[in-house]
């Protein structure tokens, strides 16, 4: 592979840009705003967002579509999920034509239509090749050297198999699946639980009410997976408690901080305002519940979590809820 292209600025589009500049492939790196573009190129690293990690060479940033389609044999699509939708309609105007096979590293459900990424960006771009790429994978310690694996998966092995070829690295590890409807829900709805999981920390329950938040959190993503025709094995791997695991443990995880603001009595809208990007899980929250609903799958939890974020209900209340419903049996 030659060139390369990358569609948004924030962390886990600027790490994916360095990942392919750094194997030698000339990457163009897309962002929206010209000025943001001139800052980066002036400095060399996006300090905003992955601090540190200087730009090698072969990577340059554009806010000029076509630049960054044009050309590229693979194209890696890193927008937040809500804003994708608009963001490739812009590309798609300067750019009709590009025959690159997109790897999207977005995790969350669109509000309203409740497609996942991979979904929109079909839509959006009239059938172009679309795989989807997940699992646990902080941007700030891949980008330090720190190991790391992820899966890519795709109806598509070849693509597949050429952003696994593109993105492995002696410290980053890629593995092949097929099954996309998975590996986006595990990414999707483990950002609801980790809302979850960090009003645990703020709230200071301990460990044992993390661990079973944690476990009954991967079961409500294993059932609504299956029930919309996943691999059940799916959740057990990378994309399932992999990334859970890593979204709900770790301080670099918006959505687990966001949630540990609000367990320590921050409003949600000061926690959104103060934010320094995007927490998908917040809207994605609204989504799942809707495609519970629709495929009659019990989350409790995510219904927690959607009274916290949404309804006003005060986080010990929402806790005494789930806690105090019927009793049942733990397997179905």
């Amino acid at each position: 592979m030659h060139r390369a292209g990358v569609i948004g600025t924030g962390a886990m589009g600027t790490l994916c840009a360095r990942l392919l500049a750094e194997r030698g492939v000339r990457t163009v790196l897309y962002g929206r705003s010209p000025a943001r573009v001139g800052e980066l190129n002036t400095d060399r690293e996006n300090r905003r967002y992955l601090p540190g990690a200087a730009f090698p060479d072969g990577l340059t940033v554009t806010s000029d579509p076509g630049e960054c389609l044009r050309d590229a044999e693979l194209i890696v699509s890193a927008v937040p999920c809500q804003y994708t939708r608009s963001v490739w309609r812009t590309l798609m105007d300067a750019c009709p034509t590009f025959a690159a096979p997109v790897v999207s590293v977005t995790k969350g459900i669109e509000v309203d239509t409740l497609l996942r990424p991979t979904e929109i960006l079909a839509d959006v771009t009239a059938g172009a090749t679309v795989v989807a790429l997940s699992g646990p994978c902080l941007a700030g310690e891949v980008a330090a050297g720190l190991p790391a694996a992820v899966v890519v998966a795709g109806t598509d092995a070849d693509a597949a198999r050429l952003v696994q070829e593109a993105l492995s690295t002696p410290t980053l590890r890629v593995y092949t699946h097929h099954d996309v409807i998975g590996v986006e829900l595990g990414g999707a709805v483990k950002n609801v639980i980790a809302i979850a999981a960090g009003v645990c920390d703020g709230m200071k329950l301990g460990n044992n009410a993390k661990a079973s938040l944690m476990t009954r959190g991967l079961a409500e993503i294993a059932a609504l997976g299956q029930a919309m025709g996943a691999v059940p094995a799916t959740f057990r791997g990378l994309a399932g408690i992999g990334d859970l695991i890593t979204t709900c443990s770790s301080g670099l995880s918006r959505n687990h901080t966001a949630g540990e603001k609000i367990g320590r009595g921050m409003p949600v809208a000061e926690v959104v305002a103060t934010s320094a990007g995007v927490i998908e899980g917040i809207e994605t929250t609204r989504s799942v519940l809707q495609l519970a609903e629709r495929h009659a799958v019990e989350m409790p939890i995510t219904r927690a979590v959607h009274a916290v974020l949404f309804d006003h209900v005060a986080p010990r209340d929402a806790i005494t809820d789930l806690m105090t419903r019927r009793l049942g049996a733990e397997f179905r």
